[in-house]
């Protein structure tokens, strides 16, 4: 009997390192999906929008597809950064919702993601994000005080670094995550992912250096991303800031769709930027 209990000790070792070794060396497949939906299936103009189409180029050479959606009159731009999965034609809702506003609208595909080249990872997003920012600032010339960064999912800690380096209008993370540490213990329990982790994004880390007005959108039904996220870059965020309390799992089409939530989102965006 004692035999079998430590051979069964062992094959539990051994399935506990294996998996642990497995997370480690998948880390990237687990974070980035860029391979659902590379196809560009629609453009701002299947919504009776005009827009200009870019190629970024990063600093290693990189080369991001780009739209850039220009309102008349318009009082400040939003840069969108994404989520971990499809590409830039899936975000027609937001595009259309911030041009409602007012707003003009950069918004790009991370390296790897629909038609940008390379291959994506966390210096490269973070480098990515900071090429359509210069695009905005430098090439256009706008002030950096009128431009709204917008992130959802795994853009909001992307959003969170380009906000604590940069010094944008206003931060708004939909859905966002603490940190991959953080939300990798949530998802693997079991598992030392804390120790784990090679990739980062530490959006709460970033919040701490952000001076800008803040709002964090989140949904208790998240299925994917636990609300206590969302609270706790709350709590992390410096005054001013806006919580939006929303409803609906985590891929349940634009939350931002309910006019509650957009009259929220705007009444804010119109306090702090115009």
């Amino acid at each position: 009997m004692g035999k079998m209990i430590w051979a069964l000790l062992v094959i539990l070792v051994l399935v506990y390192g294996g998996l642990s070794v497995l997370l480690f060396f998948s880390q990237e497949k687990l974070v980035y999906y860029p391979q659902i939906g590379r196809e560009m299936q629609f453009t701002p103009r299947d919504h009776g929008l005009d827009y200009e189409s870019l190629t970024l180029v990063t600093p290693d050479g990189e080369r991001l597809d780009a739209w850039f959606v220009p309102k008349e009159q318009a009082q400040a731009s939003v840069l969108i950064l994404h989520g971990n999965a499809g590409n830039i034609s899936h975000r027609l809702d937001s595009i259309a919702m911030f041009h409602r506003l007012g707003y003009n609208v950069l918004i790009f595909d991370y390296r790897g993601y629909g038609r940008s080249t390379g291959q994506p990872s966390e210096e490269g997003l973070y480098r990515d994000a900071q090429s359509a920012w210069n695009n905005l600032t430098r090439e256009r010339g706008l002030p950096p005080e009128r431009i709204i960064l917008f992130g959802e999912s795994l853009g909001g800690g992307v959003a969170a670094w380009l906000a604590a380096r940069e010094r944008p209008g206003a931060l708004v993370l939909s859905s966002a995550f603490i940190s991959v540490p953080e939300l990798a213990s949530d998802l693997y329990p079991l598992l030392p992912v804390k120790w784990l982790a090679r990739l980062r994004y530490d959006t709460r880390a970033a919040l701490a250096k952000i001076t800008c007005p803040v709002l964090i959108a989140h949904s208790p039904d998240d299925e994917i991303v636990p609300f206590r996220h969302g609270q706790t870059l709350f709590t992390a965020a410096a005054e001013p800031k806006v919580f939006l309390r929303l409803a609906g799992g985590h891929n349940d089409g634009f939350i931002f769709s309910r006019p509650v939530w957009v009259k929220i989102l705007a009444d804010f965006l119109r306090n702090h930027i115009g």
